[in-house]
């Protein structure tokens, strides 16, 4: 400016001078400062307008410039991006204080230059699309030779990447009609039971009745979001075809992992270790994959195996893809019960296998080395190799750590060829903040992977949860990256399957019916709810956005039939608006560069970014970018440090994390209320079953862990029925949730309430042996065929299920069971601890299950820790014993009539403990071995209704008080 020459706002550079010796004027219009070299490039992409008025350039002809004007790249904008993010930490903290009323970047009317620029934008999209009509008529016809060679790769790229098989109506018609014809059945059943009371027990027909109506409900929620279950099928060779091309660099969409793990105590380093290893060699390109590992509890034990796992990955990598090995995590591998030579024809490949099954058991031994010796912590805390103290000795009170150990930066693997990135994450923590635990954990992930990687995709898994199918994501890529369905997907959710469970799996592990069953049926409606893990998602759908192809929601919607939700529903209805206004600023980013950090600041303020995603101004930039990636001059060492940033304990304050964005707060069950939130806004899910389980985890199979995980998860149920976001009242508003999916998410969070009719259904049984009396009157014959119909239709409805889902009926059997062990201990505790939390604010801690198991095979199975879950199903188990034996007395001496009515409470009293009988199986443990605490609960149970049988005294003949008396009467004293 000493020469008094403008400099131009988009390079920085002088206007320089015309032919005629004047100052180089682009816009008449409003004068706006832009040399002639950046008006040409502008010219070029196709905006011909002002940035700031919009007024169209004066035409130029070749005449007028010495050189043709060509597309040439940003090279000068990447050049200056070093520069740009230098001080991005301070316009991160600063961007709200930016003047939006300066008029430096407003025009002469008064508009914000920057939705003159937007304009511009949908300007250039139409230009340029009536531009590229005509350039095919220019372009050179292709040789017929040529056409024929690029025919074949043509036609397979066109081919589908995947398709949905609708169950065969033979299967699913009789199905249906079986349902209908149930419904029926019950209506005419709940008539008679209403209109015929039991007048002699009323209070235990009342109970009754009342239980049979929740049943019921229960059965209408959890059956017909199963109306239209799907089955589909993916052709990975088809998105290979698409994205592969030989010769030029992979075109697939890049993928971040996400690890969680807490206490490295509980949840063994080893486990976790073989989770990374089988993600880092998983079969995807190599530079589209990134592990970010999240280490809550901040342990130096976590941080030490990692490092560990880093130096074995750099063997382990190269051998799983040069073999095509399954599974790819070496504990599970190592440890197949089957022929490994089967498949390889390798002359090597036997010699290397046992080099590196030698190197993975030192690899062991080095872990449970670091394991042992973290047991007892030192008093000044731990420290590390180069003497200073670990960050995180104090596991509440510690500064953020990220450590990057492979990748573009870090170590190659032993044949010299690059690896995938690793991330070690472990967010700050501060006394007098709230963290939310895992939910919280994930969206530090999401903040420090769009900081570093920006991957448009993210894959969550738990610890023990390690990839069994090293094409996983290959096949989760046949929906996100299909352009027909992918638009409208949020995630992709794979089934979870499970090691380490008995054959007979007799507390349900492995909840077959659950994904088997439901998933595929809400697959046909709007797609599977999200389980927590084995989940690929659209990072868009995290951000909060809506589906492109969704129309927006209309500014009269209200939910009519309740007056009080108004304000809720317009507030959504404002939300979605706002989310439609920084859709608009997605479509074309890369204009953005021509800006220089002051004026894209401003932008980010004018748009409310940062009371939406926080004040990083990177990581904004990284939210509006639709198929991610970070530009490749961003400094590395910036980077790390608004990374840091990003994980601080205050960043979420103020803004939309947790209740808008990212993992939804607000529940124990943070998968739940997540996939509900962003199917709420439009999107849907695809449920993918490959014929090779994709993950498997470690599943908690002892009756204690088993119960305990039951009950987190019941509990996280009732939090949000008492919350905000109920499927009861929530997102009615634009009607974007299907009535068949609200139906599902409602069973989600009203079954723990099963618990009160259950407990209270499974002891009528007991109460009407012990009384003599019963909760149904004599039989009629239209009675007797109604009771007949309704047991039929459900036996038939179960055989129908398995016929179209090809599950077990022992699977089948084991879920009805532990439903029932469930409902009666766990979800009973669950719906008393949600009350007092959510109503008394007293909050219950829940200690991580355990995934390490025994030597023994099924060893844990048989371990007893004693827990006041077990006291509800051990009382039924007696008192319904109790009942048996004191009716079957009752009926010796009552005499041939008796026993008539004896057989119905009989048959419901064995209807209960033959469905607690894994209950009492697991109470006892190994022959020899039955706890003593258990002993004594039952000699104190044995004792009270030792003295409740000396009570009733069932061989006393029963003697008439009122015959007595009158025969008294009688006699002459």
């Amino acid at each position: 400016m000493e020469s008094g020459v403008p400099l131009c706002n988009t390079c920085g550079e002088q206007l320089g001078v015309n032919d005629k010796g004047e100052v180089f004027v682009a816009c008449q219009g409003c004068n706006f400062p832009i040399c002639k070299a950046c008006v040409e490039h502008e010219i070029n992409e196709g905006n011909s307008c002002c940035m700031r008025c919009g007024t169209p350039y004066e035409e130029r002809t070749k005449d007028d410039d010495d050189d043709d004007i060509k597309v040439h790249e940003n090279q000068s904008t990447m050049a200056s991006q070093p520069s740009t993010y230098e001080d991005v930490g301070l316009h991160a903290r600063h961007v709200s204080t930016v003047s939006t009323v300066d008029s430096e970047y407003h025009d002469e009317s008064g508009n914000p230059i920057w939705k003159n620029r937007v304009e511009s934008w949908k300007g250039k999209d139409k230009k340029s699309k009536k531009k590229k009509a005509p350039r095919a008529d220019i372009e050179a016809p292709i040789p017929p030779e040529q056409q024929m060679e690029e025919r074949q790769p043509t036609e397979a790229a066109a081919e589908p990447l995947s398709v949905v098989f609708p169950i065969s109506k033979s299967k699913l018609a009789p199905y249906r009609t079986v349902i209908i014809v149930r419904l029926i059945i019950l209506a005419l059943f709940f008539h008679y039971r209403v209109t015929n009371p039991v007048d002699s027990a009323f209070g235990l027909w009342l109970t009754s009745i009342i239980c049979e109506i929740w049943f019921a409900f229960s059965w209408v929620l959890d059956q017909f979001p199963k109306w239209c279950p799907v089955d589909r099928h993916t052709f990975i060779d088809n998105l290979s075809a698409r994205f592969e091309k030989e010769g030029e660099p992979s075109q697939l969409a890049a993928v971040d992992f996400f690890v969680s793990t807490v206490d490295p105590l509980k949840e063994p380093p080893l486990i976790t270790a073989n989770t990374v290893l089988s993600i880092l060699a998983v079969d995807y390109p190599v530079e589209k994959v990134s592990c970010y590992v999240s280490d809550d509890g901040a342990a130096m034990l976590t941080f030490e195996s990692l490092v560990e796992t880093a130096e074995f990955a750099r063997k382990w990598v190269p051998f799983c893809k040069k073999f095509s090995i399954e599974p790819r995590a070496p504990e599970y591998y190592f440890s197949q019960k089957i022929d490994y030579l089967k498949d390889k024809v390798q002359p090597s490949f036997v010699k290397e296998r046992r080099a590196m099954k030698r190197d993975y058991e030192e690899y062991k031994v080095r872990v449970n080395a670091l394991v042992s010796k973290a047991q007892k912590t030192p008093e000044d805390g731990w420290t590390m190799q180069d003497g200073t103290p670990w960050p995180g000795n104090n596991s509440r009170d510690h500064p953020g750590m990220i450590q990057v150990f492979l990748g573009h930066s870090g170590a190659l693997d032993i044949e010299g060829n690059e690896l995938p990135r690793l991330v070690y994450v472990s967010r700050e923590k501060r006394p007098g903040y709230q963290h939310h635990k895992k939910a919280g954990a994930e969206n530090a992930l999401v903040r420090v992977s769009a900081v570093l990687t920006n991957a448009p995709f993210i894959l969550n898994l738990d610890c023990d949860h390690y990839v069994n199918n090293s094409k996983a994501v290959r096949e989760a890529m046949c929906f996100l990256m299909d352009p027909e369905i992918g638009r409208d997907v949020c995630y992709v959710q794979f089934p979870q399957r499970f090691d380490g469970i008995d054959r007979s799996d007799r507390y349900a592990n492995r909840n077959t019916v659950f994904f088997d069953v439901n998933m595929r049926g809400l697959d046909g409606i709007q797609g599977p709810v999200y389980v927590g893990t084995g989940c690929v998602f659209n990072r868009q759908a995290l951000y909060g956005y809506s589906p492109a192809s969704m129309p927006s929601l209309p500014k009269s919607s209200s939910c009519c039939c309740c007056p009080s939700k108004k304000s809720k529903d317009s507030s959504e209805v404002y939300r979605d608006a706002k989310r439609a206004e920084l859709d608009a600023a997605i479509f074309n980013l890369r204009e953005m560069d021509n800006y220089d950090e002051h004026e894209r600041s401003m932008l980010i303020s004018q748009l409310s970014f940062e009371k939406t995603f926080g004040l990083s101004t990177v990581f904004i930039e990284s939210t509006l970018m639709e198929n991610g990636g970070v530009a490749e001059s961003a400094d590395p060492a910036m980077l790390i440090k608004e990374a840091i940033h990003v994980i601080s304990c205050g960043y979420e304050e103020k803004t939309d994390w947790g209740k808008e964005i990212g993992w939804i707060y607000g529940s124990v069950t943070e998968d739940i209320l997540t996939g509900f939130k962003m199917q709420c806004r439009g999107w849907r899910s695809i449920y993918c079953m490959p014929l090779r389980p994709a993950f498997k985890g470690s599943a908690p199979i002892n009756l204690s862990d088993r119960l305990h995980q039951v009950l987190r998860w019941a509990l996280g149920s009732v939090e949000i029925f008492l919350s905000r976001h109920c499927p009861l009242w929530y997102g009615w508003a634009g009607g974007r949730l299907k009535l068949l999916q609200r139906m599902a998410y409602i069973n989600t969070i009203v079954y723990p309430f099963t618990s009160l009719p259950l407990i209270a259904y499974c002891t009528l049984p007991a109460i009407c042996l012990l009384t003599g009396k019963f909760i149904i009157p004599t039989l009629s014959n239209l009675a007797s065929v109604l009771f007949l119909g309704l047991f039929l239709s459900i036996i038939i409805t179960s055989v129908l299920e398995l016929r179209w889902s090809g599950v077990s009926i022992e699977d089948l059997w084991r879920n009805e069971q532990f439903w029932v062990i469930g409902g009666v201990s766990a979800h009973l505790f669950a719906v008393f601890q949600g009350f007092l939390k959510m109503l008394a604010g007293v909050d219950t801690n829940f200690t991580v299950t355990a995934k390490a198991a025994d030597d023994a095979e099924f060893g844990e199975l048989y371990i007893i820790k004693w827990t006041t879950l077990l006291i509800p199903p051990t009382t039924l188990i007696v008192i319904n014993l109790v009942g048996v034996v004191a009716g079957f007395s009752d009926a010796l001496n009552g005499g041939y009539e008796s026993w008539g009515p004896l057989f119905g409470k009989v048959f419901f009293a064995f209807w209960v403990i033959f469905h607690l009988y894994p209950f009492l199986k697991g109470l006892m443990g190994r022959q020899n071995r039955t706890p003593t605490i258990v002993i004594l609960w039952s000699v104190l149970l044995a004792s009270v209704f030792s003295l409740v049988w000396v009570k009733i005294d069932p061989f006393v003949n029963k003697v008439d008080n009122d015959a007595i008396s009158g025969a008294c009467s009688a006699i002459d004293c």
